[in-house]
């Protein structure tokens, strides 16, 4: 793993585990990567609860409780869906705070609306304070999805500074 995302989720893990918060993560385009790349830190045990991998709509549904009206009216790639992942992945575990990831990492599916690179990345914590971020990121799909997994973690420190 590079070096770079090694460190925040480093940095992640003990910013959570001084606070005694658990996360959660919901992931669609980054297929998990989020979850991996906080798990690579020894003790993650100690804050990370469990990851929910949800590339399908069937999946965000059923996994997650994602509105099927939702889907159909903003699409998968949405603020309105990040955010109900993101409520999804807390309703459904032990954490405290989650983060939730879905966008369009190419090198198809982009639109005129929605062109290749779109993310949108939302955190929220048990109380309800929730935020949701929208990226336009460029590169290849590797590219594309690395820099989703940087974002979340660093949008995550500076939530929880």
């Amino acid at each position: 793993m590079d070096n770079a995302l090694f460190e925040l989720a480093e940095r992640l893990g003990h910013s959570l585990k001084t606070k005694g918060y658990k996360i959660a993560t919901a992931e669609s385009c980054t297929g998990g990567w989020i979850a991996q790349a906080i798990t690579e830190a020894p003790g993650s045990s100690a804050w990370f609860d469990r990851g929910f991998v949800t590339y399908s709509n069937s999946a965000k549904v059923q996994m997650l409780g994602v509105s099927p009206q939702t889907l159909g009216e903003f699409g998968a790639v949405s603020a309105e869906t990040a955010l109900q992942m993101v409520a999804g992945a807390l309703v459904n575990s032990e954490a405290d705070w989650a983060v939730a990831v879905t966008g369009i990492a190419g090198p198809d599916g982009g639109s005129t609306e929605k062109p290749v690179g779109t993310v949108y990345v939302a955190w929220q914590d048990k109380t309800g304070h929730a935020k949701v971020d929208r990226l336009q990121l460029s590169g290849n799909r590797h590219q594309i999805r690395e820099q989703t997994v940087l974002k979340s973690i660093e949008g995550f420190l500076n939530l929880l500074q």
